[in-house]
């Protein structure tokens, strides 16, 4: 996997990832997958897309998980 994709979840994270995070993680996930740093103009429509895809599921993912204990540990935290 890309090494620079960051785990986005408690408690690799004190808070929720924010927007900005989730969204970089998407776009090293499609560099990676397609094999682009920066794709070509012809290329650009889809990338911009297969980015926003990946950002939104990701998105929805982390909003659905749930880690076990990590409210207890937030909790103790703070």
């Amino acid at each position: 996997m890309c090494r620079s994709i960051k785990t986005l979840r408690p408690p690799a994270l004190p808070e929720e990832a924010t927007e900005e995070e989730i969204r970089a993680a998407a776009l090293q996930y499609v560099r990676k997958v397609s094999g682009f740093r920066a794709p070509a103009a012809h290329n650009q429509e889809v990338f911009d897309r297969a980015v926003e895809a990946v950002t939104a599921a990701t998105a929805e993912l982390l909003a659905g998980l749930q880690v076990r204990g990590g409210a207890a540990r937030r909790a103790a935290a703070g």
